[in-house]
């Protein structure tokens, strides 16, 4: 089995570290905990016909005071990209991460996910919105943290790409 090292990448608050809790604990909680720095997780998952096992890295969020150290996607195989789907300008703010990511590190394999999708009254991403993403060529997965939905799929999809399957 081959590991794979993938960074948790997006804005402030958009639901990083409470996807990685679902995906790799069966966990949520309410309670908002910043990250500072990077936190390490592991867990395998079959990818193909084989098993890869991803240590993710979940890195403190990105906002207007602090920019993601790029540095720390050194040696990784791929990347999950989070939106906050109530949020507007957090699709804005990833957008500007991949292009940084792409622009020091070339292509590497991501996964845009979508997230907070049980908020769906207060869903701000408008069909347009998707359709642009479509018309990039982005995988694109929506996801909620706190009922589990589209959460496996999105890490399997990235598992499917960075453990070669793609």
């Amino acid at each position: 089995m081959t590991q794979k090292k993938v960074c948790m990448l997006g804005a402030f608050a958009v639901g990083k570290t409470s996807l990685v809790e679902r995906f790799v604990r069966s966990l949520f909680s309410d309670r908002y905990l910043t990250t500072i720095g990077v936190k390490i997780d592991k867990k395998v998952v079959r990818a193909g016909a084989g098993e890869v096992g991803l240590v993710i890295w979940d890195l403190a969020g990105e906002d207007r005071f602090q920019r993601v150290r790029t540095s720390y996607l050194r040696g990784a195989a791929g990347y999950l990209l989070v939106v906050d789907g109530t949020r507007r300008s957090t699709l804005d703010e990833a957008i500007g991460i991949h292009e940084r990511v792409e622009g020091e590190h070339g292509t590497l394999p991501f996964v845009l996910l979508l997230n907070k999708a049980d908020l769906a009254t207060e869903w701000a991403l408008d069909d347009d919105v998707c359709r642009d993403l479509d018309g990039r060529g982005w995988t694109t997965v929506t996801t909620s943290a706190k009922t589990g939905a589209g959460v496996e799929r999105g890490f399997a999809e990235l598992a499917d790409m960075v453990g070669g399957r793609r």
